[in-house]
């Protein structure tokens, strides 16, 4: 019976030792991947590495918890991600729907094949249902149909609809929804139009 227990504590000892000699030498696959595309993918016209080498507070957060962040941190992150958005100078939040419709249509901006100074799209219906007449679209994003003919345009509607364009982050840390606006991705101009997209009675949006 002592010799079966010893060779059972043998047996463990070197399962323990074979496990961690394993996990030591495993290699470390995300910076693997990081080197790879540091590597292989060059800056070329509008499409720059600036966002690959060095991060931002919100990508940094949400890049090393892919499972998701923690109440708090996800709170204490938006807040930090709301503060950094910028309201129209004139308080004038709404522009021209069919503009709108436009943006939210474009798909292109921001690729290498693309003419530096170029102007960039919204591509909407990439991620969310916005009209009715249209029927490709995708559905990572929830329905934007009738989004202003439900929700009104209350000061708060528009200053939180800003905000969300602006920087979806503000309101839900870690959203895969861009930051049209935080990241220069969207004019402000080009944001008013989209608000007037979703918030015009007149708009395909809210028909």
């Amino acid at each position: 019976m002592k010799n079966l227990r010893t060779r059972h504590i043998s047996i463990l000892l070197a399962a323990i030792w074979s496990t961690a000699v394993v996990s030591a030498a495993e290699p470390d696959y995300a910076k693997a991947a990081l080197d790879m595309m540091k590597a292989d993918f060059k800056a070329k016209g509008p499409a720059t590495m600036e966002r690959m080498v060095q991060q931002d507070e919100a990508q940094a957060q949400c890049s090393a918890s892919p499972q998701g962040l923690k109440a708090k941190q996800a709170k204490k992150l938006e807040q930090s991600q709301l503060a950094t958005v910028k309201y129209p100078a004139d308080a004038q939040y709404m522009g021209d729907w069919k503009n709108g419709e436009k943006i939210a249509q474009n798909g292109r901006g921001m690729q290498s094949s693309d003419a530096v100074g170029s102007v960039n799209g919204g591509n909407c219906y990439a991620c969310h249902q916005m009209s009715k007449t249209e029927i490709s679209f995708g559905n990572i994003g929830p329905s934007l149909y009738q989004y202003g003919k439900l929700r009104g345009t209350s000061p708060e509607i528009l200053k939180y609809t800003w905000g969300k364009l602006y920087n979806a982050q503000a309101y839900n840390a870690c959203s895969k929804m861009p930051r049209f606006g935080h990241n220069g991705v969207l004019t402000e101009a080009q944001l008013k139009d989209v608000m007037a997209l979703l918030l015009d009675g007149e708009s395909p949006v809210n028909k």
